[in-house]
């Protein structure tokens, strides 16, 4: 599926003492919507995100990237880092965008996938873990193993996508991958050559490819509601 175009617009999203800002991007035609969780230190302007955003819109499939802190926790959390691992929280934004998007006219009535990339996996994960709407999750040289005693627990179709010179990611990954929940299906991608961020020529656009595949297969043409 090819999308003729693509409209993009700022959003807002109303949390507990504040709010959160995000990009909502719809290619037309649209088969679902992909929220995306940034890693520690990034945001929504994440240039590995947006590239592989772009790379999924020409799918046809819509994307939302959203800052998972409110602009006073981003100004406290670059003196003292102390919410960007804090996993539960970012879980907890994640699930209150996912439920925006369920009230928004335009994609209410698509099916929803996560993308997340280093601590946001974590959070991906641990939101998924009581959700049966949430089908398809992709990791992106993330720390799945962050999500602790969610991972048996995720019932949604999981992609863990590691560069194969981040030697230390790829063990966290893979014990991840033992303790993913069965019910789902589930593939650890190891991309050759690539570090952790994937700069080297031709890594990240092998990360769209497989995320673009992974949710095709898995992210359902009519939305799934919850239990």
């Amino acid at each position: 599926m090819v999308a003729l175009t693509v409209s993009e617009r700022p959003v807002r999203i109303a949390v507990h003492l504040g709010q959160i800002d995000g990009t909502l991007a719809l290619p037309e035609p649209v088969r679902g919507v992909i929220l995306f969780a940034h890693g520690s230190g990034s945001s929504r302007y994440s240039p590995r995100n947006r590239f592989v955003a772009r790379s999924l819109h020409e799918l046809g499939l819509a994307t939302l990237l959203i800052d998972l802190l409110t602009p006073a926790e981003e100004r406290t959390d670059i003196v003292s880092a102390g919410h960007r691992f804090n996993v539960k929280l970012l879980a907890q934004r994640l699930e209150q965008a996912t439920n925006w998007l369920a009230g928004e006219s335009a994609t209410r009535d698509l099916s929803v996938g996560y993308f997340g990339a280093s601590t946001g996996a974590a959070a991906a994960l641990v939101a998924a873990a009581n959700r049966p709407d949430i089908t398809a999750i992709v990791s992106r040289g993330g720390r799945p193993d962050l999500a602790g005693d969610a991972l048996p627990k995720v019932p949604a179709a999981t992609l863990l996508i590691v560069g194969g010179l981040d030697l230390q990611v790829i063990e966290l990954n893979r014990f991840a991958y033992d303790q993913l929940a069965s019910a789902g299906d589930r593939k650890l991608e190891i991309v050759d050559g690539a570090t952790h961020l994937f700069e080297e020529p031709g890594t990240l656009a092998e990360v769209a490819r497989l995320a673009g595949g992974w949710f095709l297969e898995h992210l359902p043409v009519e939305k799934k509601n919850r239990d």
